[in-house]
């Protein structure tokens, strides 16, 4: 069984609401809105709470939680031409493989 509490939760304000807004990544669809961040995380996680109930219920897949996910940390990106050589370059001037160098550079 899917515990939700694994799920990735946000509590953002929303200036248009003039309240605080949860959300769940997995679920980009849902929302709650409350005058507390701490109303607004637990409504949200009602709210997938029910629904994961309901798509149990009638079978439907329940999304895997992010933090639940195997990543292999391998993943393709593609670039212009130039902005490739650009990075080679600057991955040889600093003694790194462009890996070293892009995956420094997607971590900052």
């Amino acid at each position: 069984m899917m515990n939700i509490q694994h799920y990735t939760y946000r509590v953002t304000w929303s200036p248009e609401d003039g309240e605080h807004v949860g959300l769940c990544t997995e679920f980009a669809s849902l929302s709650w809105l409350a005058k507390t961040p701490g109303a607004a995380l637990k409504g949200i996680q009602k709210v997938v709470g029910d629904v994961v109930a309901e798509m149990q219920a009638s079978g439907e897949p329940i999304p895997v939680a992010l933090a639940e996910k195997s990543y292999s940390g391998e993943f393709r990106v593609r670039i212009p031409p130039l902005v490739h050589r650009n990075l080679a370059i600057m991955a040889a001037e600093q003694g790194v493989s462009l890996n070293r160098l892009a995956s420094a550079k997607l971590a900052a």
